[in-house]
């Protein structure tokens, strides 16, 4: 059972313009509990709140120049660390240059720059404000030329360098059986058409049922085409969710289409739903079309 002190507390600092942001949106990509913009009197707070809902998630919280009172997060540290805490000081720096090509494309304001009516002056005094702290930061990443992508990459190494399990939860995969003749779903981002394989449409006893009654999967798998289209299907798509999941995607939708979305579309996707599942991915399979009525043919009178 997780502890106050086992559970992860993570507070992310630095200067203005470092990407404590999007550092901030990683954590959340990892069900973390993301608190920003906290005066550091506050932190203890969300603690008791993080204890009190019995989640016992992993919580950072932001604290930086813009609460006005950045200097009382030392000694709230040392206080946290005082009741057995161990909270992990995360600093996030770039050079000046850097920090000035960010905000003058960004154009957002720096929060001192009403001080000074300039950013590097701005940058010079947030230096300064924030020297004691990141002299006694457990991590130092300096976003100097990193892209979003690679700013997610080297902060997650950095929190394995210190113990903390930074992985994010395997990649949402949804299958999602379709008929051509109700359209394509819009939220699919791979297609596949299993229209060439022999339609139980056309048997009568098999018609009424969908693909998930095994007489009517039966029927498809006998197909022998089915066999090799599906490893294919295996292959490709086991190939090349890795890559996905390397690229940050967190949810991926793979469309299987026949022409109504009742019988062949609904017996691969059954298949490849089990595929992933056995291979650690959280599959979640979906039927759009399969209880729609079946059309009856036309009787001559």
């Amino acid at each position: 059972m997780p502890t106050p002190e086992t559970v992860p507390l993570v507070v992310l600092t630095g200067l203005s313009g470092a990407g404590k942001q999007l550092a901030a949106r990683h954590f959340e990509d990892m069900k973390w509990r993301v608190v920003d913009n906290l005066s550091p009197a506050l932190v203890s707070l969300a603690l008791r709140e993080r204890e009190a809902d019995g989640t016992a998630k992993p919580l950072c919280v932001v604290c930086d120049v813009r609460c006005g009172r950045i200097g009382e997060l030392g000694p709230e540290l040392d206080a946290l660390k005082g009741v057995g805490l161990q909270p992990i000081l995360v600093f996030l720096e770039a050079s000046d240059e850097e920090l000035i090509r960010r905000f003058k494309e960004t154009r957002r304001p720096h929060p001192l720059f009403d001080r000074h009516g300039a950013i590097p002056g701005a940058i010079e005094e947030e230096r300064r404000l924030l020297d004691s702290l990141r002299e006694r930061a457990d991590l130092m990443v300096d976003t100097t030329g990193l892209s979003a992508f690679d700013l997610r990459t080297r902060l997650q190494e950095a929190l394995r360098e210190v113990g903390v399990v930074s992985s994010q939860p395997p990649m949402a995969v949804t299958v999602v059986s379709f008929g051509f003749k109700f359209g394509v779903p819009l939220d699919v981002d791979l297609v596949f058409d299993v229209r060439f394989l022999r339609n139980p449409h056309y048997v009568p006893t098999l018609r009424p049922h969908d693909g998930r009654n095994p007489e009517v999967e039966a029927y498809v798998l006998a197909d022998e085409r089915t066999s090799c289209f599906l490893e294919r299907l295996y292959d490709l798509v086991g190939w090349s969710l890795p890559h996905y999941i390397s690229e940050g995607k967190a949810y991926l939708t793979i469309g299987i289409g026949c022409t109504g979305g009742r019988h062949r579309s609904v017996v691969i996707s059954e298949k490849l739903g089990r595929f992933l599942t056995e291979r650690g991915y959280r599959s979640i399979v979906r039927h759009r079309d399969a209880d729609r009525e079946p059309r009856l043919p036309i009787r001559a009178e």
